[in-house]
């Protein structure tokens, strides 16, 4: 075994993964298994996993304080091979161990994919203007294909219950956020209330990612495309502005004046060549045919949406329970998305 051990991998013990294999699935893996955490990732834990010819990546929930509703692999797994016959890029899949006892947790494994995950200014460097533009405008082309899947055609007729989605996020959110606070969240609850006061009608129901955002997505340079769309833990059958009004909080972020500061976009989304969140609106709104005139109620919700999945992490990375780079920020952005939230209210976003 080399030095990518157990202790050098929280949460995936490579000698556990290799014995459950060499039973599921015999072949999948020929030589001595070694493995390395993508950073990036703020909830699951995602790795790749070689044995110096083949590369997979595997997905599990962190390491402590699971909520119950969260952190499905067999959900996130489900919705991934559903999508493989559709216009929407997504990794193939290998297997889904549902043993709690292999590595702590269920886990699945998944082809690696070409492409980058654009987190930063660095990670974009090599882009043209015209190519920051293509990637972006084709993020939402993506996102509005996602939308116009019939759930049915694809097994997934039964994956959510669309009807009354709005008001079970609100609800869900809400008790996620009580089993995580561990502090004063000042406006929280004013953003929670003027959410239910103002609870827009569904015009249709889509499959929704729950989680849409440009470093969700892998892009790959020659041919410029996206590869694949990540990290489907949070997909269900609801509205699909719902996806959009998130987008926005993903795309300008905490409206820090030194761009670069930014925590969620680090600037990325502002640099020249990347359209602003109202042109990448207007292209969904032309492209699916959806009338967005309610979207800053969905951009608030995306502000405390994100609010609470922050806050949990942020309470995960106080008590010791996920690992990785950037954790330390998190307790500050939650504040300043609770504030966006409430800005959100007037429609003027």
């Amino acid at each position: 075994m080399t030095e990518d051990t157990a202790s050098a991998l929280p949460g995936l013990d490579l000698a556990a993964l290799r014995g459950y294999l060499d039973t599921a699935r015999p072949g999948l893996f020929t030589g001595e298994l070694s493995g390395h955490l993508i950073a990036g990732g703020r909830s699951n834990l995602t790795y790749v996993v070689t044995d110096g010819q083949r590369e997979l990546v595997l997905r599990r929930p962190p390491l402590s304080h699971v909520l119950a509703t969260a952190h499905d692999m067999g959900r996130e797994f489900r919705v991934l091979s559903a999508l493989e016959t559709t216009l929407v890029p997504v990794p193939h899949t290998e297997l889904l161990c549902t043993e709690a006892e292999v590595l702590g947790a269920p886990f699945y494994l998944m082809q690696r994919v070409d492409g980058v995950a654009m987190r930063s200014l660095e990670d974009a460097a090599w882009m043209s203007d015209e190519q920051a533009r293509a990637v972006s405008l084709r993020l939402v082309e993506v996102l509005a294909e996602l939308h116009a899947i019939d759930p049915d055609r694809v097994g997934l007729g039964e994956f959510g219950k669309p009807d009354g989605y709005l008001r079970r996020q609100l609800d869900r959110f809400g008790k996620q956020l009580e089993s995580s606070r561990s502090r004063e969240l000042p406006g929280i609850e004013e953003l929670a209330s003027w959410l239910r006061a103002n609870l827009p009608e569904s015009r249709r129901a889509a499959i929704v990612h729950g989680d849409y955002r440009l470093d969700n997505a892998l892009v790959r340079a020659d041919p410029l495309e996206i590869t694949a769309v990540l990290d489907w833990e949070m997909a269900t059958l609801g509205d699909p502005l719902a996806d959009l009004g998130l987008l926005y909080v993903y795309w300008t972020g905490t409206g820090e004046s030194d761009n670069s500061a930014d925590p969620i976009t680090g600037g990325l989304t502002k640099r020249s060549g990347f359209p602003t969140f109202a042109e990448l609106a207007e292209h969904y709104a032309r492209y699916s045919g959806t009338d967005i005139g309610e979207l800053h109620w969905y951009v608030a919700l995306g502000c405390y949406k994100l609010a609470v999945i922050l806050e949990g992490i942020h309470y995960r990375f106080s008590t010791g329970g996920t690992v990785g780079a950037g954790f330390e920020q998190m307790g500050d952005i939650v504040l300043r998305l609770i504030e966006n939230g409430l800005a959100a209210r007037t429609g003027e976003h």
